[in-house]
């Protein structure tokens, strides 16, 4: 645990942002040096089967130290961080007893703020790590790192804390949604895993939304304008026709907890030829697909209006709802809940309203929920975590090592 901390600041000072520009795996040159780095760590702590391929997947292993057979259960995060702010030259703030107020980021003008993020007032007397308003921290995801490697080190220093075999594996592109793509489940090893890259102490996650992207395309007809009468059709007006046709109250900023909604994320106009970009999201299967059909159903209505002009709509699955793989393995969400109570911890089973590389290594064979590392505000310069959280994280994982060895004891 001493070391935990010193990990974790150690992280941070890598860039590891993903380019999602870049098609290759990974996207950035620092992921694979962020890798090279955490490869001697595993090295150096002894581990098995350390290997870190030219992808940036880098695996290793905790061999089991009971003499009875134990299913393999994995933790995985990721390496990089998330395009949305810089990852580089970040320069952590260490705010100890935190004890209310304004908490000052560096020169930055930057501020974290009770009145903007009433976390901090369930957080007096933790020791916070924030960022000095430059930068991300990035807690999500080298926290999950740190709490990993942490825990196995703590494992390997008490060979009396009984464990079957633990895989980990460290993963690149998380936020770019590519982090699975070329996960090997095979090698890993595993028949179920964790991602530690959830957020406040006590999250455990394994729903998320169906998510459809919809690409509807309106075609027009150009002319010049001084002669168009009778001839031009604005391809921006059926646009503009479609959107009206759309429910106003299932949207993003009007739904929360289970609901779902169309997005409207991205428009590219013109007269011959416009181009609505629109995600999807439910979290029933029955649900996104009726949300589809809907959409199909004013395709068509919008395509009998116009007289001339045609709409045409293109849509593709990006991910689906982990629950449908996980429940069927209830006692892999059992035993994380009964590790968290045995370390204090409330878990709180909330739905995830996004996608996780979890989800997705759900349907590759790999059962993956999710797990709290104590971070808040992640993706943005207001990111931070507390030391507290941190070392909880830590201590869940020992306790649900060891806890499976003990479930499958005879």
């Amino acid at each position: 645990m001493e070391k935990l901390v010193e990990r974790f600041l150690n992280y941070v000072t890598f860039d590891t942002k993903s380019d999602p520009s870049n098609q290759q795996c990974p996207s950035s040159p620092g992921q694979i040096t962020f890798a090279e780095a955490l490869k001697s760590e595993l090295i150096a702590l002894e581990l098995a089967d350390v290997s870190l391929d030219e992808n940036g997947y880098l695996m290793a292993k905790l061999p089991s130290n009971v003499d009875y057979d134990v299913p393999a259960i994995g933790f995985v995060a990721h390496m990089d961080t998330a395009p949305d702010a810089s990852g580089a030259n970040v320069k952590p703030q260490l705010i100890k007893d935190y004890q209310g107020g304004t908490i000052e980021l560096g020169a930055s003008g930057e501020c974290l703020n009770p009145s903007q993020y009433p976390d901090l007032d369930t957080l007096h007397g933790h020791d916070l790590i924030t960022t000095d308003g430059t930068t991300l921290l990035g807690a999500d995801n080298k926290a999950g790192i740190a709490e990993i490697i942490s825990a196995i080190a703590y494992l390997k220093a008490n060979p009396d804390v009984k464990h079957g075999d633990i895989c980990i594996g460290f993963t690149p592109d998380e936020e770019i949604g590519r982090g699975a793509n070329l996960f090997d489940v095979k090698k890993f090893g595993a028949e179920w895993a964790y991602t530690i890259d959830g957020g406040p102490v006590g999250e455990l996650e394994f729903e998320n939304f169906n998510a459809t992207s919809a690409d509807v395309i309106c075609h027009g007809v150009n002319v010049h304008p001084g002669t168009a009468k009778g001839k031009m059709v604005n391809s921006m007006n059926i646009a503009a026709q479609f959107q009206l046709m759309m429910p106003t109250q299932e949207t993003p900023e009007c739904t929360e907890g289970y609901e779902g909604f169309y997005h409207l994320k991205s428009a590219e106009m013109g007269v011959a030829r416009s181009e609505l970009g629109y995600i999807i999201r439910d979290f029933e299967r029955e649900g996104v697909e009726a949300r589809k059909a809907f959409m199909q159903q004013k395709v068509d209505e919008l395509n009998e209006r116009l007289e001339k002009g045609r709409v045409e709509l293109v849509l593709t699955d990006s991910y689906f709802n982990m629950k449908e793989m996980v429940e069927p393995h209830q006692h892999i969400i059992e035993l994380a809940k009964q590790a968290m109570i045995e370390c204090d911890v409330e878990p709180m089973i909330k739905p995830i309203r996004g996608g996780t590389d979890g989800a997705r290594l759900s349907f590759m064979g790999l059962p993956c929920p999710n797990i709290f590392t104590g971070g808040y505000n992640f993706h943005g310069i207001h990111e931070f975590i507390t030391i507290q959280g941190m070392e909880q994280a830590v201590k869940v994982i020992v306790e649900l090592s060891q806890r499976t060895a003990t479930h499958y004891q005879k």
